[in-house]
């Protein structure tokens, strides 16, 4: 289903903007509607010089800017989304907004123009279930609805629901994926992402900070293949009406992660661990396991991951380098002038 012109909603973020830049290089036009409330126009910097991009500054709460840019495009990808746990736990109103109401907007311009639609969820709606590599059938276990982290878990899969259930009683053409801590260049260290921050702090000479003990362990995507699978399913018409995992299954504990991260990037750093309430406040809840089950996806589309743990590590410090080395450059100019 190549060709025509993507609206790629929340482009100007970490995931959008690798996509959107992909598309472009496949040959195909693209809108990208972002707020820049967490995406920085500095991700598309690429895309911006390409006769086929078109950016909107604008938001998927607003009922008439998603209508008329859905109308205009043929497929839709949203990826718009309040991102991190940080986020979500200091901004639980605006995150509930922005992940149910948005998606409502965008499911429904989608069906209203007879659009095919991509639908980004996550891995946290799975909750506190730790049972080996979960499948997409596999079943959700939360705690208290007053604890924030499952409200967003919960306002995930009530988009899911809503994509799902105009797919087969209103016959819209939608796809659902599921992401598993999608890592890579262009990821903000700002909204609690773990490998982000841990990298600034090596570099940086600060201690490294695990929440918990450190034991928890997590599987990370590299960008470019999450973005590869999502081509994948937008190019195959049987993956309509469908949901799909999308992650690596190499599994590391936080601990280790940290390790890792001094051993790449050769700081002295120490490893600081600190309680999840001193982060988070009283209450927080995390688990201890979280593996995805890819085979739906393998099996229709030929998806594996290319890159590992590694590769991923060694972008993002490059990345982290070259913009430290920037910043430095900067100052010292304006000192100099």
């Amino acid at each position: 289903m190549r060709g025509g012109t993507t609206l790629v909603t929340g482009g100007a973020g970490f995931i959008g903007s690798h996509l959107v830049d992909a598309l472009l290089a496949r040959g195909e036009s693209v809108v990208v509607l972002d707020d820049l409330s967490t995406g920085r126009l500095a991700n598309l910097d690429a895309a911006a010089r390409n006769p086929r991009f078109r950016f909107v500054q604008g938001s998927v709460l607003d009922e008439l800017v998603v209508d008329e840019l859905v109308h205009e495009c043929d497929t839709v990808v949203h990826l718009a989304a309040a991102v991190g746990v940080r986020l979500v736990v200091e901004q639980p109103l605006k995150s509930l907004r922005t992940n149910i109401r948005g998606s409502e907007n965008v499911i429904e311009a989608a069906h209203r123009h007879d659009r095919r639609v991509l639908i980004a969820s996550t891995s946290e709606i799975y909750g506190k279930n730790a049972s080996g590599p979960l499948t997409e059938d596999a079943d959700r276990i939360l705690g208290s609805p007053g604890v924030m982290r499952w409200a967003y878990s919960t306002a995930k899969v009530v988009d899911e629901i809503l994509a799902n259930a105009y797919h087969r009683e209103l016959g819209l053409s939608s796809i659902v994926v599921r992401l598993f801590n999608t890592v890579g260049p262009r990821q903000s260290p700002a909204y609690g992402m773990v490998i982000p921050r841990l990298v600034h702090q090596a570099l940086t000479g600060e201690p490294l900070t695990v929440f918990g003990d450190g034991t928890q362990t997590r599987c990370f995507a590299h960008v470019a293949d999450v973005v590869s699978a999502l081509l994948a399913l937008l190019d195959e018409p049987a993956a309509i009406g469908q949901t799909f995992n999308i992650g690596n299954t190499g599994e590391i504990s936080i601990l280790r992660l940290a390790e890792r991260v001094l051993e790449f990037t050769g700081s002295n750093s120490e490893i600081r661990l600190v309680p999840y309430e001193e982060v988070y406040g009283a209450g927080f809840e995390d688990m201890n396991r979280r593996i995805p089950d890819t085979a739906r996806l393998r099996t229709l589309t030929g998806w594996a991951p290319q890159r590992n743990l590694d590769d991923a590590l060694n972008d993002i410090i490059a990345e982290v380098r070259r913009e430290m080395a920037a910043t430095a450059v900067g100052t010292a100019g304006m000192v100099n002038s």
